[in-house]
């Protein structure tokens, strides 16, 4: 390498090596030509990763000696950053990393995007898919650089909706910064509501109080308003919460007769949608016994709500924001008409199945499902609401297997 003197002009200003010089007045390669992201064939060895640091170091004087914004500044700019990442690739190889790592029953995963920007939920710092390496939770989707694996504190919130699905129904049930010894829920760090050393932020779901790297402010509906006030409003949760919500959201686990027996006489569409869910229990025995229906599939269109063949009192967090809305209640009537279509119109088979009314023996063939019926709870006949009501006489089907009882047996 040339001496100091010799590089200087006669005003003392820096000349740069000759060589750095010629490398930059060829044609610029934007990487359309060289692949800078490969993996080179064989290894650098440690004099090549020295190599490639001077260059870098020649590559940044330059680009503060050339004239600011010329084009020659932008393409030097663009191979320097080549530079870098060719440079970060050969210090962090990721043939070193394995694909799954299990962790605190986190199931992590490497990612192979590249070019999707992401934030790391354990430090908040960006991801740079590009020059490191980063893993997601195949159950809880957290997301996290390679390096902050061994600080993850927090187990997978899946394990928790497998072992105990059910919600905190208390609105925002707030225990105070003081028993939590003024530290995060989550980390354990100091927190104080003046902010200093961190702020705490309150998660309007668990009501405890975190710091700024366990709670993002994030919003979501937290099922406590909803089933005590009707209210959908996004409230502020810590990220653990947040996934938690997420995983539980599609999962019927709110009675709601129990929990909140009241709502339903303020709100309106609860009332329809169990109409509607109890039609279709009554329904369900005439599709299991019909071939057509079966070859049909018709009990399929419900299997993104599997529990609504199965029960009419159970809720998930997903049908109560779809009720709000009226998207269950368009979906689902849809669904009771093609039901009720095939068992009134379609089949032969289901239609047979329906009942006389045995009190006025008048009209057409009358189904459980119908808005005009009774059932008897005792044999399940069905009758006309007005003769059920208007007759005060006891079931008549009922009062003739009474009687097949107490006859006596032949000979």
């Amino acid at each position: 390498m040339s001496s100091v003197s010799e590089r200087r002009g006669v005003c003392g200003f820096y000349i740069p090596n000759m060589a750095v010089l010629n490398f930059f007045q060829r044609p610029m390669d934007l990487g359309l030509a060289e692949d800078h992201f490969s993996r080179p064939v064989g290894s650098f060895v440690a004099s090549d990763i020295e190599q490639l640091k001077q260059t870098i170091e020649e590559c940044k004087r330059l680009i503060l000696e050339l004239p600011e914004h010329s084009e020659r500044q932008k393409d030097t700019v663009v191979k320097l950053i080549h530079l870098r990442l060719k440079l970060q690739e050969l210090k962090d190889p990721e043939e070193d990393e394995p694909n799954l790592r299990v962790l605190l029953e986190h199931r992590f995963s490497k990612e192979k995007s590249k070019s999707v920007k992401q934030t790391c939920d354990k430090c908040s710092a960006i991801i740079w898919g590009l020059i490191q390496t980063w893993y997601t939770c195949t159950g809880c989707y957290y997301r996290c650089h390679s390096k902050c694996m061994n600080l993850i504190t927090k187990p997978c919130v899946r394990s928790k909706v497998s072992h105990q699905s059910e919600y905190e129904l208390n609105i925002c049930p707030e225990i105070g910064l003081d028993r939590q010894d003024y530290r995060c829920a989550e980390c354990r760090s100091p927190i104080s509501l003046r902010g200093v050393p961190s702020e705490a932020r309150q998660c309007d779901y668990t009501g405890q109080y975190y710091c700024g790297s366990c709670h993002w402010n994030d919003a979501a509906i937290v099922p406590a308003r909803v089933i005590h006030n009707w209210e959908f409003e996004p409230r502020k949760v810590c990220r653990s919460s947040l996934r938690y919500l997420a995983l539980m959201i599609s999962r019927p686990v709110l009675k709601l007769k129990e929990v909140n027996p009241l709502l339903f006489n303020f709100v309106e569409e609860l009332v329809e949608i169990r109409k509607l869910r109890q039609d279709i229990l009554l329904m369900k025995p005439y599709f299991l016994t019909c071939k057509e229906a079966m070859e049909a599939r018709l009990l399929l269109q419900l299997q993104d709500r599997q529990h609504f063949v199965e029960n009419d009192d159970m809720y998930s967090l997903q049908d109560l924001i779809d009720i709000s809305t009226g998207r269950l209640s368009c979906s689902l009537t849809e669904i009771h008409t093609v039901f009720a279509k095939h068992i009134k119109l379609d089949c032969e088979r289901c239609q047979a199945k329906g009942f006389v009314c045995e009190l006025c023996k008048e009209g057409d063939i009358l189904f459980p499902f119908d808005s005009h019926t009774s059932v008897c709870q005792e044999c399940s006949a069905v009758f006309h609401r007005d003769c059920y009501y208007d007759n005060s006489t006891t079931c008549p089907r009922c009062a003739r297997l009474t009687e097949r009882k107490h006859e006596p047996l032949d000979p």
